[in-house]
């Protein structure tokens, strides 16, 4: 089975909004934090998807935003994920409380301290880094271990970027 999402991390003042997923039982992303986005609906385009995902979680309506990069995101042998990742600098309306968990800003160099996926610290210092368009590719076993990142179709060592560790 395979799936299509968007991904935003918002910032402002240095920081990145992050939600904090607790509601869901059966959710991928359970007790971690992550951007906001979601799944597309049928025949939207990752712009499209972004902005109607990034309202409902919000309330916040993108004024600016950057598409950063395609995330392969593979758990188990069953699910393969195409997140479509952007970053945003601009956005007007007013907050609303999140369905799927706890909104927060957090300290950009704080996010790294939180419970993130290992391979979100490969694209977050990827985000930090560099302004082009990237490919990352992240393999995980059912028990959320990383087995595997490629970046732009190449194999990554396993202290390639700020601690993640790939198991070899």
């Amino acid at each position: 089975m395979f799936k299509l999402s968007t991904l935003c991390y918002i910032e402002k003042d240095g920081k990145y909004l992050m939600l904090h997923r607790t509601v869901k039982e059966n959710d991928v992303n359970k007790d971690k934090w992550i951007g906001v986005g979601g799944h597309f609906e049928a025949q939207e385009s990752p712009e499209e998807c972004l902005v109607r995902e990034v309202q409902e979680e919000t309330g916040y309506t993108l004024t600016s935003y950057c598409y950063r990069g395609i995330v392969t995101f593979v758990y188990g042998e069953d699910v393969v994920e195409y997140m479509s990742l952007y970053t945003a600098d601009g956005f007007k309306g007013d907050a609303i409380p999140c369905d799927e968990g706890e909104l927060e800003w957090v300290d950009k160099e704080k996010v790294y301290e939180l419970n993130i996926w290992e391979g979100d610290k490969i694209f977050f210092r990827l985000l930090e880094e560099r302004r082009d368009f990237f490919s990352l590719k992240l393999v995980y076993d059912r028990e959320a271990t990383l087995l595997y990142a490629a970046l732009d179709g190449k194999p990554m060592d396993s202290y390639s970027v700020n601690g993640a560790k790939v198991k070899e």
